[in-house]
């Protein structure tokens, strides 16, 4: 049986014509100015939002080129952990990156599931606000957000952003307003805003970085089990049984709560919620 071929193999830097030097060099140069402003503002290190998914370690890659082997002087990492993670992702960032520092969410998907009275969906996603969106306030945050992953990123995300402005750094306006800011706001630098996914690859492979083995067999994004956004969570909650059950735990406790509360509902058993939700 052959072997499969892996994602380095496919972005292998001799694959292509053209380099990606223009990429890496402007992404690099916009870590470096977060830093400087970071710096101005009193806020410390740059907080990098750090999840294991590929965009994140591309983000790890540049602030390795921006800053050597000394990163972590210039660098905090900071893992969101949201008990819905994917265990080989888990297991992945443990082993290849031992200093990012973890943090656990106050309120679990299951509370959640409850006290919403009914499970996440792509137009109420309550969950990224309480499990994903939490630290980085005062800080000035490093993420590996890019616009090819949606129209509303595209639309509302932009390199550098002060509290949702969107800002170019290289206007004399916009730098007087971070210069004057008020230090507990949060600020955001998005250095691979504009890359493609391809281009992620090719520099995760050019710099022969780590990536999580679940991208080899067949994984195109590693969000929460079960998140609304992935058109593939059925067979993904196939795959993790465990987390399908407690999925169907949360549903009848939210229909008893719905109960309690006397609150109109059609669904009858915490299958119908699941029958339901993975269609909708």
């Amino acid at each position: 049986m052959s072997e499969k071929i892996t994602k380095k193999q496919i972005y292998a830097p001799n694959n292509y014509f053209l380099d990606i030097e223009e990429e890496k060099n402007k992404a690099v140069e916009r870590i470096k100015t977060a830093y400087n402003f970071s710096q101005r503002l009193g806020l410390g290190k740059l907080y990098v939002c750090f999840s294991g998914g590929k965009d994140s370690v591309a983000v790890y890659g540049l602030c390795n080129l921006a800053f050597g082997d000394l990163f972590l002087d210039f660098c905090e990492f900071h893992y969101q952990h949201t008990g819905l993670d994917h265990p080989e992702l888990v297991r992945f960032i443990r082993k290849e990156f031992p200093f990012v520092e973890r943090h656990l969410s106050k309120k679990t998907m299951w509370e959640l599931i409850v006290e919403n009275g009914m499970p996440p969906t792509r137009l109420t996603r309550y969950c990224c606000k309480e499990l994903k969106e939490k630290g980085g306030e005062g800080r000035f945050c490093l993420t590996g957000v890019r616009w090819a992953e949606s129209i509303k990123r595209r639309n509302n995300r932009g390199e550098f952003e002060s509290d949702g402005v969107l800002l170019n750094v290289d206007n004399s306006e916009d730098r007087r307003l971070l210069e004057h800011c008020i230090p507990k706001r949060k600020h955001i630098c998005n250095p691979i805003v504009d890359w493609s996914e391809e281009t992620v690859w090719r520099f995760i492979s050019e710099e022969n970085l780590p990536y999580c083995s679940l991208y080899d067999q067949g994984y195109d994004r590693l969000g929460c089990i079960g998140c609304p956004m992935d058109t593939k969570r059925e067979k993904v909650l196939s795959s993790y049984p465990k987390y399908k059950e407690a999925y169907l735990r949360a549903f009848g406790r939210m229909l008893e709560e719905r109960k309690r509360k006397g609150l109109k509902t059609t669904w009858r058993t915490p299958e119908e919620v699941m029958k339901w939700w993975l269609e909708i």
